[in-house]
């Protein structure tokens, strides 16, 4: 379904609530709104296969756009609104987009966007405008809300937020498809995994342009449920949105957890939660301890998936398999898993190796790089494709992560996985997050190094580090034990969860030109 429908079945419902402003747009709205602006897409020239991005914060109207492109069959790339002018210009350019739409609220950097992509012949603006862009409202003001008279399937062409090099566009062929003929991919998929539809109240924390939120926030609206989107995510604020909008599904990243679990007793157990009956998460793998915290406070209701922006496989587990499995992703529900090492042979179940998903064929390109869609493909088979990501599998099936490739610690010929390292450490109560990573040694190679973010209040220090320390060695083996830690007023951590470990680790190894993109 989409707006189309569901503006007729119930034009007044709410489908998407700002926490922050109370402002609401309705399905009637969205379908109006969305239509007005797929006919000025088309009447500025673009037509199926071409592409809109959009520069926004999370905002009710950055849903018009979504569905704008999504019912004329155009790519949509949603820029990261934390770029930098040059940062968000390249994507812009690189997707070859010929309509941008940006906001007021991030017009320092939206000014100078247009110098960066030449190519983009329009550019429009909602709120106050800037030089070199149109007035959005003024210019929606001029057509109808009327459908377009043939409305074919557009998608999403988002890009990887890589800590090295620029940013990679995730390309999939568009299909035959209609906007009429039936629910999102992703759409079907929450219906048939948690039970989502058009009762369901969403609440969405994370940032919008980010491929998770947005497709979970688009999907939950193709069913006709109601999105709850928070501005940015602040720990006791979610609490209290799943209160005040009897909120019964949402989405999370483990950091939301461990800041949600620091809370003081009175502010956790301050508010009735009794609505919410699905809570998903994902991006990054939850520390064990964490997730049994939240299982122990929200009951069985957690569930987890492993997947990538490039949808090359999926992993799901349900709450009681996770109890029956502690630390695992799940099993695939899209595509088959291979564990293979360094050179692209298969390993026993139980061994560490990087993982590979299996499909029919590749089911995405980088947005020309030829190159990196190589990298990304098995040496032998074409078919099976990787994320970077570094695991196992046992016996029956359930795959574990273990880390990133890239980050992987060598030290003394012994491969360390920095992930089981942060794990333990961030359920020490002074800490409020950490990275591990290898800094230079002479003699090892490299050795263990901790970053740490102190909790509100606590003083960083030898003391602290000596503390640390010895936490670090009562938990994991001591050759894994970090040799020294570094403290940080707040690690470069976005909203997402997406921790850029990079910026943090090149400091270490004398490369100080290093950005996020």
């Amino acid at each position: 379904m989409y707006p189309g429908h569901w503006s007729n079945v119930f034009p007044d419902k709410p489908a998407v609530i700002n926490t922050g402003t109370g402002e609401t747009m309705t399905h009637g709205e969205l379908d109006d709104r969305s239509n007005q602006l797929a006919r000025l897409l088309w009447d500025k020239g673009l037509r199926k296969g071409d592409h809109v991005a959009i520069f926004m914060e999370n905002h009710v109207r950055f849903f018009e756009t979504v569905w704008a492109a999504l019912r004329s069959g155009l790519y949509l790339t949603t820029v990261n609104r934390y770029l930098t002018t040059e940062e968000a210009g390249y994507i812009i350019d690189n997707c070859e987009a010929q309509v941008t739409i940006a906001s007021d609220y991030l017009k320092d950097v939206a000014r100078e966007l247009p110098q960066y992509a030449p190519n983009c012949h329009t550019w429009l603006m909602l709120g106050d405008v800037v030089e070199g862009y149109e007035d959005y409202s003024a210019a929606l003001e001029n057509y109808p809300a009327e459908p377009l008279a043939e409305q074919p399937m557009g998608s999403f062409m988002l890009y990887s937020s890589g800590t090295t090099g620029r940013p990679k566009g995730i390309h999939r062929p568009l299909t035959d498809q209609t906007i009429d003929d039936g629910a999102l991919v992703t759409g079907g998929l929450q219906q048939a995994l948690w039970g989502f539809d058009e009762n369901t109240v969403y609440l969405s924390p994370a940032p919008l342009y980010h491929s998770a939120p947005l497709g979970f926030t688009t999907a939950t609206q193709s069913v006709g449920g109601t999105v709850v989107m928070m501005p940015r995510f602040d720990p006791v604020e979610a609490l209290k949105a799943i209160e005040q909008h009897k909120v019964t599904h949402s989405q999370w990243v483990p950091t939301m957890f461990s800041r949600m679990l620091k809370l003081p007793e009175n502010e956790r157990s301050g508010f009735d939660l009794s609505t919410h009956k699905v809570a998903i998460h994902a991006a990054a793998p939850c520390p064990r301890e964490v997730k049994q915290q939240m299982f122990d406070w929200w009951g069985p209701i957690i569930y987890e998936y492993y997947g990538g922006t490039e949808l090359n496989g999926l992993t799901h587990v349900t709450p009681e398999a996770w109890l029956d499995y502690p630390g695992t992703v799940g099993q695939p529900i899209l595509g088959t898993i291979h564990i293979c090492d360094d050179d692209g042979v298969e390993v026993p179940n139980g061994e560490n190796g990087l993982v590979y998903f299996e499909l029919p064929e590749m089911p995405f390109s980088y947005h020309k790089d030829d190159d990196k869609t190589k990298e990304a493909q098995h040496p032998q088979h074409s078919n099976w494709s990787a994320l970077g990501d570094v695991g196992y599998v046992n016996d029956e099936g359930y795959l574990f992560l273990t880390d990133r490739a890239s980050f992987m610690i060598i030290s003394g010929g012994v491969n360390i996985y920095p992930q089981e390292i942060e794990d333990a450490l961030i359920m020490h109560p002074k800490i409020a997050d950490v990275a591990v990573f290898g800094a230079p040694n002479e003699e090892m190679g490299e050795e263990v190094k901790a970053v740490v973010q102190p909790a509100d209040g606590v003083d960083p220090g030898p003391e602290l580090e000596q503390e640390l320390l010895a936490y670090a060695r009562e938990h994991i083996a001591h050759y894994k034990c970090p040799k020294s830690i570094d403290f940080e007023a707040e690690l470069p951590r976005l909203p997402t969860g997406k921790l850029y470990k990079r910026l943090l680790k090149d400091r270490y190894w004398g490369k100080h030109d290093t950005k996020i993109v």
